[in-house]
């Protein structure tokens, strides 16, 4: 069955992986309508499909590098671009020129990510589980943004600088050397 052949680009992982892809496009959209509710539920579905895909194709035999590349794609789609696009939306400026600075952070964020991404490709192999992660993996990050979004619209964080002093500590550490346990 072509579901269990790895080669096979719609196999099962990689199918879970598309389904990480799809909840990530439709959260995007919800943001820009500001349905930011729907938007996380379906971010939190797309880090379970996330977790789904590793332990199916590690378990099947189906990890290859277009999987390990497919996933990466995914992760930077659903914990780099759509929680930084989530938490820009989701504060309220009351100037176009902060908003236009703010937004650079943001970008800085999903360059952090991407680099992290590229950096963690190049170095393991497919199907490899290290017992460490060195740096903040993006869906950690992604929950750190996901957190400062509770933190803000609770009014515990309401400063939008201090928010983007976090959103710039939580873009470094995608790619500090800090040591994260591999779960």
């Amino acid at each position: 069955m072509k579901l269990f052949e790895p080669n096979y680009h719609f196999n099962l992982a990689n199918l879970i992986t598309f389904a990480n892809i799809t909840c990530g496009m439709i959260a995007i959209y919800l943001v820009t309508q500001q349905q930011f509710a729907i938007a996380a539920i379906l971010a939190w579905m797309a880090g379970a499909f996330d977790i789904m895909d590793g332990k199916v194709a590690r378990k099947y035999g189906l990890s290859t590098e277009f999987g390990v590349q497919l996933d990466s794609f995914a992760d930077f789609l659903s914990f780099v671009v759509m929680p930084s696009f989530f938490l820009f939306f989701a504060l309220e400026f009351d100037n176009g020129i902060v908003k236009f600075a703010i937004g650079f952070i943001f970008i800085w964020y999903v360059i952090s990510g991407l680099r992290r991404l590229v950096s963690f490709n190049l170095a393991n192999d497919a199907g490899e589980v290290t017992k460490y992660f060195t740096g903040v993996p993006t869906p950690l990050g992604a929950i750190l943004l996901w957190i400062l979004w509770l933190l803000y619209i609770g009014g515990i964080v309401t400063n939008i600088f201090a928010v983007s002093i976090l959103v710039l500590v939580i873009a470094w550490s995608l790619n500090s050397k800090v040591k994260i346990p591999h779960l």
